[in-house]
């Protein structure tokens, strides 16, 4: 069986008539990437500031590595890290002595210039942090969890804002994360970095938990069948198609070969996998707000 250490049981949160969280339950097992995903709104942010003892919930359990976060909260710091979506740093402390300030709050403490190196600031470590580019900037926010070596991470929305080569490259540093055997918890907006970072995946839209599995599953539950679009001249007139196939990779050569059998001039070809956002998309009758 695998070891919790996390456990969110009817988690509950309002803010004046507007209800935040309506009763949301999940557990984060040991050594697994769990992202909770969904549009700006939705509650991730919500979610996990309560896990973390920053915010007061309304109702429900949370306890993590066993604890209940409201009684125990001074024994769970030591071993969690938190990168907050819009953390603030000191613009004129280098990149080190950010690492080395954030250091000095825990009596554990991991090695500055092994986190240096992990998250590739090795190179910009005596930089102001106000010269930092934005992805080199999320890289540093990512490193202040690590200076305790937690063995929790809370990592909000890591990559919003980024261009999608610095997001690749957060993607692989997480990923080695995990791999070294930390836990995470992460949210994101972003299907495509949900879908391949997660263990498992929590779908969260207005408070409510809509489905919770491994991308593979959600895609085979709720992803619908794999399409091919074609656009055709057929008796001098331009068509087109969608045709479902329960094997694309055999199929559709064979629907090739009918037309071109017929005599009809095939002009576009697009084979569409289903994904994270058709899974969305058929869970919430929407495309995904930003």
């Amino acid at each position: 069986m695998n070891e919790s250490l996390v456990e969110v049981e009817n988690l509950r949160k309002s803010y004046g008539k507007t209800e935040a969280l309506k009763g949301i339950s999940f557990k984060v097992n040991k050594g697994e990437i769990f992202t909770l995903i969904g549009p700006n709104g939705a509650g991730k942010t919500t979610t996990l500031e309560i896990i973390e003892g920053l915010r007061k919930k309304d109702g429900g359990k949370i306890r993590v590595f066993g604890e209940d976060v409201e009684k125990g909260i001074s024994r769970i710091k030591p071993k969690i890290g938190v990168q907050l979506q819009h953390g603030a740093l000191y613009e004129y402390l280098t990149v080190k002595e950010v690492l080395i300030l954030f250091a000095s709050f825990y009596k554990k403490r991991a090695s500055i210039e092994a986190i240096l190196k992990k998250m590739a600031l090795k190179e910009i470590a005596h930089k102001w942090t106000k010269a930092l580019s934005g992805g080199q900037l999320q890289r540093l926010r990512i490193a202040t969890t690590l200076v305790n070596d937690p063995e929790l991470l809370f990592l909000d929305e890591p990559t919003t804002g980024l261009d999608p080569q610095s997001r690749r490259y957060i993607w692989k540093m997480i990923e080695d994360l995990r791999e070294e055997g930390k836990t995470i918890l992460l949210t994101t907006h972003y299907m495509e970095e949900a879908e391949k970072l997660a263990n498992r995946i929590a779908i969260i839209d207005r408070g409510e938990i809509l489905s919770i599995g491994t991308p593979a599953d959600l895609i085979t539950k709720y992803g619908g069948k794999a399409g091919m679009y074609i656009r055709v001249i057929e008796k001098k007139e331009e068509k087109e198609y969608r045709i479902n196939l329960k094997n694309s990779g055999a199929e559709a050569p064979q629907i090739l070969q009918e037309f071109a059998k017929k005599g009809i001039e095939v002009k576009y070809v697009e084979i569409k996998t289903p994904n994270m956002e058709d899974v969305f998309i058929n869970l919430t009758g929407k495309e995904l707000r930003e």
